[in-house]
């Protein structure tokens, strides 16, 4: 069982998920490097960081924020579909892919503080913005404490506090145990304790959040349906999408129908 949670933390709660697809769009997807193309690549000077960033499309700007340990790639299922529609901004969080930043400490309102940075060195005064899994996180801070910044938000598998009302006692004794081990490394283990720690973030204080927002998750996600819909009980403008026979990594099991059912929220 341990083997069997380890495998699902580090291929899917960090994004990391590889899956066969066929077709038009998913054979697009994997024919761009996405987060290693320079072609569509720059940094940007952030808080004291580079962070690393990838445009597509053209239009009103959409901001993609990925899971933990994961990167722009993560997104290769969802880019060449809506750069048909927007001004794609996919970026790396810091420590991640191949942004900057210190394994000393991480936290996830810092990378919110990242995303609006980035957003202002673009000049970019809103956004929509889809955030998955961490991304999630971010994606829900970031509409907390910068909400011009956020015109729709989109989250999947997000949780607001790390404990067993959110995740499986299983998967949280994993990532306690990557922290614990004194073989992984620094980044590891960095990464690993913002998930055991963080987030924290009281259910009242979504009420703060003004914009509307699409809350959706896997039937058979790693976060828990119950808390999944505290989330969306406790946002005021907030939509509800329980996908299902799905996981965590939605985006990547089911894409057709993850990025219509996003989609036709942004068009709203």
């Amino acid at each position: 069982m341990q083997e069997t949670w380890r495998k699902l933390v580090h291929a899917i709660r960090f994004g990391l998920l590889v899956l066969a697809f066929v077709g038009g769009q998913h054979a697009l997807g994997q024919q761009v490097d996405y987060g290693n193309n320079p072609q569509a690549g720059n940094y940007a000077e952030v808080n004291g960081i580079k962070l690393y960033y990838e445009e597509y499309g053209s239009g009103e700007p959409l901001l993609l924020l990925h899971g933990n340990g994961g990167s722009i790639d993560a997104f290769r299922f969802q880019i060449p579909f809506f750069e048909k529609h927007y001004h794609v901004i996919a970026v790396d969080s810091r420590l991640q892919g191949r942004s900057g930043g210190s394994a000393d400490s991480l936290s996830y309102r810092q990378m919110a503080d990242d995303f609006n940075g980035l957003l202002d060195y673009l000049g970019v005064d809103s956004a929509f913005v889809l955030g998955w899994s961490d991304g999630g996180i971010n994606g829900i801070l970031l509409a907390m404490n910068y909400p011009d910044k956020v015109k729709r938000l989109a989250v999947s598998g997000a949780n607001v506090v790390p404990d067993s009302t959110a995740l499986p006692v299983a998967v949280l004794r994993e990532m306690q145990a990557v922290v614990d081990n004194p073989s992984s490394s620094p980044r590891d283990v960095t990464l690993n304790r913002m998930m055991v720690e963080q987030p924290q973030i009281p259910f009242r204080e979504l009420k703060k959040i003004q914009c509307p927002v699409l809350v959706m998750a896997g039937d058979h996600d790693l976060i828990k349906t119950a808390h999944t819909v505290k989330i969306f009980e406790s946002i005021p403008k907030a939509s509800l999408c329980i996908f299902p026979d799905s996981h965590h990594g939605v985006c990547q099991q089911h894409p057709d129908l993850f990025n219509e059912t996003v989609l036709q929220f942004f068009q709203k």
